[in-house]
């Protein structure tokens, strides 16, 4: 129940006419909206729903098709078919190239998100206490947002530091970002600052508040933040275009790419695979599904946290 309502239900109690009560008018998203607008709402949002669903089903479906059903559509993406098939998925995680693409983005996806994370909340940290330094560096945050580097730069910095055609090369570059460090100092500074005092009282170090006081405190911007870097890492596409040369070190994005939007024929012996291979349409929606799937995954496990850290910094007072 919001303030102005708790207010009306006080002044019906005590008899007081509402128009005393309704000095200041309601903003424009609490307002209750009429039943017309509330069908039309229902009926936009059913609508999307639908948009969003029905690409997603055709991908579903077409990877589960066999050839029969591929037939019958022309060779083209199908809505249901009546005899699903597994056969394109045991295909492609069989061991070959698609299987070891997955195993490499999911490595780089976790230890470039858990390193991003102990980066960006220590700087964040840093920054939020006024300590030593932190004027400087906050000033040269900002001018990162502001003024990023070039391609050119930024390539030459990785072949300088010998990273190129290495795992680390789709890390290291964008390990720290700064408008996430700026949103972690923000809500950093939200904190009380009465529990940082009390344990300097009591000898805790700034390591120790970190880990001990502030990082528990913070769940909802680090599943926000380490959401943010995880979807970066597992979609690395034109950094892996750039710095991987060598097929098998090749991320699930470089996978996607040759094989569904150059729509590559993909052989038996790319995917490790001896037997009758399946089609090649439902193969491709079976790469696409298992590019999608690890994200939708982990999604559910953040949403709580989600609403409430993305709005950090959107909302004053």
């Amino acid at each position: 129940m919001t303030t102005l309502e708790a207010a009306e239900h006080e002044a019906e109690a005590k008899g007081t006419p509402q128009s005393t009560v309704k000095t200041r008018k309601r903003p424009v998203w609490m307002e209750r909206p009429n039943p017309l607008v509330q069908v039309v709402k229902a009926i936009a949002l059913f609508i999307s729903v639908i948009l969003v669903i029905i690409p997603f089903w055709s991908v579903l479906a077409t990877s589960l098709a066999d050839q029969k059903t591929i037939n019958k559509s022309a060779g083209g993406m199908v809505m249901w078919t009546s005899s699903p098939s597994l056969n394109a998925y045991k295909a492609i995680l069989s061991g070959g190239v698609v299987t070891r693409a997955m195993i490499i983005s999911i490595g780089i996806t976790v230890v470039g998100t858990l390193l991003s994370l102990a980066t960006t909340a220590g700087l964040a940290y840093w920054l939020s206490r006024k300590s030593f330094g932190s004027k400087p560096m906050l000033l040269l945050l900002l001018g990162a947002v502001l003024f990023t580097p070039g391609l050119i730069p930024s390539y030459l910095v990785v072949k300088e530091f010998n990273l190129l055609d290495s795992w680390w090369s789709l890390i290291l570059p964008v390990m720290v970002n700064a408008f996430n460090v700026i949103v972690m100092r923000a809500f950093f500074q939200e904190l009380p600052q009465e529990l940082f005092e009390s344990a300097e009282i009591d000898g805790a170090s700034s390591f120790t508040i970190l880990t001990r006081i502030v990082l528990p405190l913070s769940k909802a911007v680090l599943a926000v933040i380490g959401l943010f870097y995880a979807v970066a890492y597992w979609n690395a596409f034109f950094n892996a275009l750039l710095y991987i040369q060598t097929t098998d070190k090749w991320p699930m994005a470089l996978v996607l790419r040759t094989f569904v939007v150059n729509q590559t024929t993909i052989g038996g012996d790319q995917v490790g695979m001896s037997e009758v291979m399946p089609p090649q349409l439902p193969l491709q929606m079976a790469i696409l599904v298992v590019a999608i799937v690890p994200i939708l995954i982990v999604y559910p496990f953040l949403q709580r946290h989600f609403a409430k850290g993305v709005m950090i910094g959107a909302v004053k007072g």
